[in-house]
Formats: C-alpha cells, structure tokens, sequence
C-alpha cells in the first residue's frame, strides 16, 4: 500500500510517499482502499513540521477520507452510524 509517511531525522523530519508492506499493520488496524481523501489543517502541519502534532514516529498522514474496507488485522470493526 502507499502512503505518505513522516518521519523523525537527526535534520528535523523527513516526508515521503512510500510503500509500506500490509504487515506493517498492526492489531485493530484496518485497509481501506480510499476513493476521496483532504489534506486537513491537522495533516498540513505534520507534514511541513510547523507544529509539534505528531504523538508517534513514523506517522501516516491523511485522516479524513471515504472509501471500501479491504481487510483487518486481529481484532474487530466497529461502525456507528447516526
């Protein structure tokens, strides 16, 4: 799967979009073959560095977007729909 990852380097932060093997998903994690995404405010400063908003490293941005449930790791979807 693709997706744009930030990184932690000795020179800041690095970005890049890259390849990362299904395996790499953890427990409770999910793929979603997404079919619209936005670059939200929140993305927009992990990505350029400008704010201290990243938790963990590495970190895959984008966390608003539509699109089909492909598969799960070890645990269970829940959906709530209001």
């Amino acid at each position: 799967m693709k997706a744009i990852v930030v990184d932690k380097t000795d020179a800041g932060h690095a970005v890049a979009l890259t390849d990362v093997p299904e395996s790499a998903l953890g427990e409770g994690d999910v793929l979603v073959r997404i079919t619209h995404s936005t670059l939200n405010y929140k993305d927009g400063l992990a990505v350029t560095g400008r704010a201290p908003v990243v938790r963990r490293f590495p970190l895959i941005a984008g966390i608003d977007f539509a699109g089909i449930v492909e598969g799960r790791v070890r645990g269970r979807i829940v959906v709530e729909i209001a």
